[in-house]
């Protein structure tokens, strides 16, 4: 069972169950596109548009299942009652369900963000998230994963990569030089796979991407693993910024926001843990994740809708 599962990890963790031979799969979530898209490549799975921030019958699905992968997330956006509804509203109802429906198995999704210096909407809500969970007494693994990137990226390195091949000139905010930690998803998913199979359930896991790569030279990587003869130019900071601002006053979803940018510039450092040897799953190097994201013959041309 996954709630939000037509998101980034969701489609790359259904993608590598099914080839690890799974086939009871579920999937709730409410952005109805990118369930169809979920349906388009998996038909034989079963997905259900829901929103899991109101009771109803989706909650049905809960009665037998083995395990829940807690995926549902608002990562972007500037109203803070979507984060709310999407963050902790729906983790109520889903940790209720669990309990209610005696679930043995329960994995619930976090993010490094938790222990960040950020003070943003998504940062809060999701620390309000894990809290929520760790009170519930419901016995799971939490996993911490960094800035993810993969198959299906629709919002961060995907949606940079489509937006290098649009213009002649891709800006860089400032000097450029904002350490990532980034995460390949494809990694991260085969975490959770190892979690559900080891019945993993207890402890707090911080997934960080093992190399630090500036958001600078994750450009140019992307550039030349796609191609795209964008010139990459730096800008000053605050016109950057003031940029952003002036999208967000016309997009009610902006692609980027002027919170993401503060956070993109915070200087975290996240904790490097072992990992590989913990859940025994080997660590992709970066360069070989970005070729795999951009360049694999059945998922990389797939896109999600922002």
């Amino acid at each position: 069972m996954l709630p939000g599962g037509a998101g980034l990890v969701g489609q790359n963790l259904v993608a590598r169950l099914k080839a690890k031979g799974y086939t009871d799969v579920v999937v709730l979530d409410k952005h109805r596109p990118n369930l169809a898209v979920l349906k388009q490549v998996q038909p034989d799975i079963t997905v259900e548009y829901a929103d899991l921030a109101q009771p109803g019958d989706w909650q049905r699905h809960f009665a037998g299942a083995g395990v829940v992968v807690m995926l549902q997330a608002q990562i972007g956006g500037n109203d803070y009652r979507d984060f709310v509804h999407n963050n902790v509203d729906s983790t109520r109802l889903i940790l209720d369900a669990v309990k209610a429906n005696q679930v043995p198995q329960l994995v619930h999704i976090s993010s490094s963000v938790v222990m960040s210096v950020a003070d943003d909407f998504y940062t809060n809500s999701k620390k309000e998230q894990e809290q929520m969970v760790l009170a519930s007494g419901i016995a799971c693994p939490i996993l911490r994963p960094t800035l993810m990137f993969g198959w299906f990226d629709r919002k961060h390195l995907g949606w940079l990569s489509r937006f290098m091949k649009k213009v002649p000139v891709f800006p860089i905010p400032g000097h450029g030089r904002y350490m990532r930690q980034p995460l390949y998803v494809g990694d991260f998913c085969n975490v959770i796979i190892s979690c559900i199979e080891n019945n993993i359930d207890h402890g707090i896991y911080n997934i960080s991407g093992h190399e630090e790569v500036d958001y600078i030279d994750i450009i140019r990587q992307i550039k030349r693993a796609t191609g795209a003869r964008a010139v990459i130019a730096r800008i000053p900071y605050r016109l950057f910024y003031a940029l952003i601002w002036l999208w967000g006053r016309f997009d009610k979803n902006p692609p980027f926001t002027t919170q993401q940018l503060t956070a993109l510039s915070a200087r975290d450092a996240f904790e490097v843990t072992d990992w590989p040897g913990m859940f025994g799953v080997p660590c992709t190097p970066f360069a070989k994740a970005i070729d795999e994201t951009f360049n694999d013959p059945q998922y990389s041309k797939i896109v999600l809708e922002f």
